[in-house]
């Protein structure tokens, strides 16, 4: 009999886990309601976008933030003011397949909204424009991308980045050795630690890692060089119209009402924790147009 009992509980679990993903995929809202949470996908490290302040603290930053405000509107429609809101830490390899099957609901970090990852997902007005360009130690001759011949380059695992220092590569006649770090924070700590001779990311992330760094002044951004423009989205699931209209309702009025600039301000012009830095990043000229103009275009 507990043998039966047994058995019959792991059937239902599988039976509920299947009928989850597959309720989550069709109908987001209708999975929150029925779960009583929405789960944000976030990271580590991501300053000041998402990242753990400290300790077991959930995540903060300006992406989070945006994420919240679609949460209150997902309570307002569902009737739900106590909704809970859970965080499930993502990786850039796992991220959208643990958001189509049903893990997460939504992305609230730094994703790149791409042509090709628009096939799998579906992407919010973009919140951000960033610049892929490099970091590199004060006290090294490199100076250009073309100086980057015959270094080792620290990457992020699965990010833009790497398929455009790529084709760079094969345009600009240099050679490199990459390294592929898991997240941000290692692969800073690759350059940091003179493992790497430069940091290929994106240019507002790099402040982030540089300014909250114990040595600030060591290192300096490649900042006359880019490799691409890219635009950073909220992911969340295809085919799903409901939740659609409440994401990109709630974001667009964010940047056609202003309340954007105030979220900005907080995170890119003041100091954050943990340890009070101030990035000191105004909006540049294709941030502010993303905001006048609010649209989930891809490159």
């Amino acid at each position: 009999m507990r043998f039966l009992r047994s058995s019959s509980l792991g059937l239902a679990a599988l039976l509920l886990c299947a009928g989850g993903t597959a309720f989550a995929q069709s109908d987001t809202l209708a999975k929150i309601k029925a779960s009583g949470a929405i789960t944000i996908g976030s990271r580590d490290s991501q300053i000041p976008f998402s990242y753990k302040p400290g300790g077991s603290a959930d995540p903060v930053g300006f992406t989070n933030d945006v994420c919240l405000k679609i949460v209150d509107a997902v309570k307002a429609r569902l009737g739900m003011p106590n909704l809970e809101v859970r965080y499930t830490t993502l990786t850039s390899t796992n991220r959208i397949p643990l958001l189509t099957n049903g893990t997460v609901d939504l992305d609230c970090a730094t994703t790149t909204n791409t042509v090709q990852r628009q096939q799998q997902v579906d992407f919010a007005p973009s919140h951000f424009v960033t610049s892929i360009t490099a970091a590199v130690k004060k006290n090294s001759a490199i100076h250009s991308f073309a100086d980057l011949n015959g270094k080792k380059i620290s990457t992020v695992a699965g990010s833009t980045g790497v398929q455009l220092l790529r084709g760079y590569r094969k345009s600009g006649n240099i050679e490199v050795e990459e390294l592929a770090a898991k997240d941000t924070a290692d692969g800073f700590l690759l350059l940091a630690s003179d493992r790497t001779a430069a940091y290929i990311l994106d240019d507002v992330q790099l402040a982030g890692l540089i300014a909250t760094s114990p040595n600030p002044g060591d290192f300096r951004i490649l900042t006359q060089e880019s490799l691409r423009q890219e635009p950073y989205g909220i992911m969340y699931r295809k085919d799903d119209p409901q939740f659609k209209e409440i994401v990109d309702r709630t974001v667009t009025e964010l940047m056609k009402s202003g309340a954007i600039d105030e979220i900005y301000t907080k995170w890119f012009m003041k100091p954050i924790p943990p340890a009070n830095a101030n990035l000191n990043f105004p909006m540049t000229d294709a941030v502010k147009d993303a905001y006048r103009h609010p649209n989930n275009k891809g490159v």
